[in-house]
């Protein structure tokens, strides 16, 4: 999992902060004061910061909804996904797809969508297929009436009153936000409108340069990739390939900031953050930044990992395995801690909520901590889990779980170690510049009686790729003999168990095929094997595949539920994996 770098929110203080517990049912949020008291007891599945109109997005049971400050659900957790409100409108989602919702709740759009995006002065894009069948776009009133219907090929937010769209194939159109069509462009590729420019490209072929409101080119094509103007300045790449050369130009394409970094990003409040390859040979690594403003002068050496917007004069960044805020001299802001760990912080009043190393926590700004989550949980009044962090390296984190309380000693370090194994607990070099990332967690998939099913997840991340792998595997625990369970276990000595699982899953792939649900490989299927990953669950065994195995990369881990009732002829119901459970 990728350690993604936010912006620092300086708001009017809220009186509640989202925080959580962890539990041996998982996560458990709930609000909490300044003084890390909860005030909402941790009861939610996710909790998110109250917003400027006094309500949260919380989700229970997998439904999201939204709270009041003293914790009355004022929209009820009937949506798949609930988006922050803006302008008095938020975006839902339910199975039937997007809606818009007031801030009582109510439903403002007539019907869904396949999309909606948030509100920008006053108009909403949405998006959806036409009486041709044809996927276009179009814009919502503050009413979620079709101001403008479908028949956009693109459209972007409106800002100063105005939106760029693209009309048909090589024409574009700068429209009010009646629909008046102000101008149009006769190009292959625009981008959004800004401060009264807009990046173009004339074919596909082409590079990019800048016309103004009038379709006049200002800035011919030179830049194999143009930004939107900031505060008066763009930033622009001179290089077509890997080895970036990324500048910093204003609105007659002067360079303020030579083309030579790989990477720049404008911060806001005229700071920004010039990045050198930390790897010139694989550029794709990354980079580490230096500060600058945007008349071109570097304040800071390039040492900074990650850097976030400015807000308020503060921006969080990370140095190492470092997280902290720095001023606008890109010097370490005074009176503000330096926590452990790599992450992003935001300021909340003079209450620091820190979200470093995939923890939330909270401090205040002489660094004494106000609230962090329990780093053990109960399973029941003997055994209980220790969580462990495994952490070597900036891009390098693992949790991973440890038992206390089996009466066998020696099982449980033999399980505790072979927990650590498998959490890839494994030698990282601490201050090696990786070409990857990865993140481990784990859960409790299933506990009854003395069986213990714990689920080890990860995601692996190489550097300019595409896309990580991810990783999972369930490891079934006997608390009372430390015996760590495989398929075969299961199963009564020479039953015939993966032919009959093999048949009854090629059955259910053949019957998803028919109902057009299926995305499995042709002829990819081969049936399991004896060691086939699994696990346990009340009232079937669940049996597994890897990405790629069976089917494509989306479909994520292929997973097949057999009720016990179909294979219990064969499960060998006297044995210890069996009786484990009882």
């Amino acid at each position: 999992m990728i350690r993604k770098n936010l912006t620092i929110r300086v708001t009017r203080v809220p009186e509640l902060f989202p925080a959580y517990v962890v539990t041996k049912d998982g996560k458990k949020w709930g609000y909490m004061n300044r003084n890390g008291s909860f005030i909402l007891e941790p009861k939610f599945d996710e909790a998110n910061d109250f917003q400027e109109n006094g309500l949260a997005i919380v989700t229970v049971k997998g439904k999201a909804g939204m709270i009041d400050r003293v914790g009355q659900l004022v929209i009820q957790p009937i949506y798949s996904q609930v988006m922050p409100f803006t302008e008095g409108r938020a975006v839902v989602m339910d199975d039937s797809g997007f809606k818009v919702i007031n801030e009582r709740g109510q439903e403002i759009t007539t019907k869904a969508y396949s999309f909606i995006q948030s509100y920008e002065e006053q108009r909403a894009i949405f998006s959806g297929t036409n009486s041709d069948g044809k996927y276009l776009y179009g814009y919502l009133d503050e009413q979620g009436n079709e101001v403008m219907p479908l028949q956009y090929e693109n459209a972007f937010d409106f800002t100063g009153g105005k939106a760029l769209v693209q009309l048909k194939e090589n024409e574009f159109a700068l429209i009010a936000r009646n629909g008046e069509i102000l101008q149009t462009y006769p190009f292959a590729i625009m981008m959004g409108y800004s401060e009264g420019l807009i990046p173009f490209k004339k074919t596909f072929n082409d590079k990019w340069g800048y016309v103004d409101e009038q379709g006049q080119i200002v800035l011919s094509p030179q830049y194999a990739i143009a930004m939107a103007f900031q505060e008066g300045r763009a930033v622009v790449n001179m290089s077509g390939d890997m080895y970036n050369q990324y500048g910093l130009i204003n609105k007659l394409g002067k360079f303020f900031i030579p083309p030579t970094y790989n990477d720049i990003r404008q911060l806001g409040e005229q700071r920004v953050a010039a990045g050198i390859a930390t790897n010139p040979d694989q550029p794709y690594v990354g980079s580490t930044y230096g500060i600058a403003d945007t008349a071109g002068l570097i304040f800071t050496d390039f040492i900074y990992d990650h850097v976030g917007d400015y807000k308020e004069g503060l921006s969080s960044v990370t140095l190492d395995q470092s997280t902290f805020f720095i001023d606008q001299s890109g010097k370490p802001a005074k009176s503000f801690p330096v926590i452990p760990g790599v992450g992003t912080l935001d300021l909340e009043g003079m209450i620091i909520q820190a979200h470093v190393d995939h923890t939330l926590s909270y401090y205040d700004s002489s660094g004494k901590i106000v609230y962090q989550p329990n780093t053990s949980f109960l399973l029941n009044e003997q055994y209980r889990i220790q969580i462990e962090k495994f952490s070597p390296n900036k891009d390098y984190l693992a949790y991973y779980p440890q038992l206390e309380g089996m009466q066998n000693e020696e099982a449980q370090r033999r399980v505790n170690d072979i927990l650590k194994q498998q959490s890839k607990v494994i030698h990282v070099p601490s201050h090696v510049q990786l070409d990857y990332s990865y993140y481990g967690d784990f859960s409790v998939a299933f506990f009854r009686g003395n069986l213990l099913v714990l689920k080890l997840v990860g995601y692996n991340y190489p550097f300019g790729a595409a896309h990580g792998m991810p990783f999972q595997t369930y490891v079934h625990i006997d608390l009372k003999t430390g015996t760590i369970y495989e398929l075969n276990d299961l199963f009564k000595s020479g039953s015939d168990y993966v032919k009959v699982i093999s048949d009854i899953i090629r059955k259910q792939i053949e019957e998803e095929e028919k109902q057009g649900s299926a995305f499995y490989f042709p002829d990819q299927y081969k049936g399991i094997q004896p060691d086939q990953p699994f696990y346990v669950t009340e009232d079937a065994l669940a049996i597994y595949f890897q990405p790629y195995e069976i089917a494509a990369y989306a479909a994520g881990f292929p997973t097949f539920f057999i009720p016990y009732d179909e294979i219990m002829e064969m499960v060998d119901t006297g044995g210890t994996f069996w009786r484990s459970k009882e």
